[in-house]
């Protein structure tokens, strides 16, 4: 029987990149409030700095380390400072993500756009996660990597396939890396989260008080993500109630990518046309 147990991160460190904003400092804070140790890897000095004094004032233990996730050495100074802080990692959540030029489309797009996205969206994936292995390997305790995809990856994303095609091969690296590591224990799950509220997705100003009632016929839920949608779920991934939970991918949309691009009326009935009032 599941105590209450299967769900503390007591004794746990992890580290959230991008822990500083939006999904990311939900997560660190989350974390703290269950009871890990957590390491908020996050390029923006000053939201480094208040996530961890947030975390602090709340009684929790947190670490903030000004990191660009996009350049390995620094990267490895992460895992270094980490290590030398908490002396272990348990739980990585590789939670940077961006549309940076998704929306100009590939015809207007240019070499230094994909490479752009694929250092955002993909790269620092792969740096992350193999620099934390080694240490996850030789602690022999398991351990939880937590990647951020997107529903845009199982769906065509007009104007955005290179962004969209990165966060694929997020969840295809998730699936494969996940084989490769049970032996060792570690688990290896996605979260792909339909629009969220976050820094980068200012929801409130696309929903004016005229359009604020669509909302809930876009998502069958009734609303957009929050935040804390999406740290709940990565709590889930990260603590022992997952502990038979490998190579997926968890869906977070509201029922969204359900819907298959139906949406419902005022009414109540359904449309595949777009609800426009």
């Amino acid at each position: 029987m599941l105590t209450r147990d299967a769900v503390s991160l007591n004794g746990k460190v992890a580290i959230v990149t991008g822990g500083g904003g939006g999904c990311g400092k939900a997560t660190s804070q989350t974390f703290a409030a269950f009871g890990a140790k957590v390491v908020v890897a996050e390029i923006n000095a000053q939201r480094c700095k208040e996530t961890v004094a947030e975390i602090k004032k709340q009684g929790g233990d947190a670490l903030a380390l000004v990191t660009d996730v996009r350049e390995e050495a620094q990267v490895k100074r992460m895992v270094e400072e980490t290590i030398k802080q908490y002396g272990r990692i348990d739980i990585l959540v590789n939670n940077v993500g961006e549309m940076v030029g998704a929306k100009n489309g590939f015809v207007a797009s240019t070499r230094a756009d994909w490479e752009a996205q694929h250092a955002i969206n993909f790269g620092h994936v792969l740096y992350c996660t193999h620099a934390v292995l080694p240490h996850m390997i030789r602690q022999g305790q398991g351990g939880s990597i937590i990647n951020a995809t997107t529903i845009e990856a199982f769906r065509g994303y007009p104007d955005g396939p290179v962004y969209s095609a990165y966060k694929g091969a997020v969840v295809s690296f998730t699936q494969s890396i996940a084989l490769e590591l049970g032996q060792h224990k570690i688990r290896v799950n996605a979260i792909s989260p339909e629009t969220t509220r976050s820094l980068q997705v200012d929801i409130d100003k696309w929903l004016t008080p005229e359009t604020k009632h669509l909302e809930a016929n876009w998502i069958p839920l009734g609303r957009f993500g929050d935040p804390d949608d999406y740290a709940g779920v990565a709590v889930f991934l990260a603590s022992d109630l997952s502990a038979w939970v490998t190579g997926a991918v968890i869906d977070l949309s509201g029922g969204a990518r359900a819907g298959g691009g139906w949406f419902k009326r005022p009414n109540g009935k359904w449309t595949q046309r777009p609800v426009l009032s």
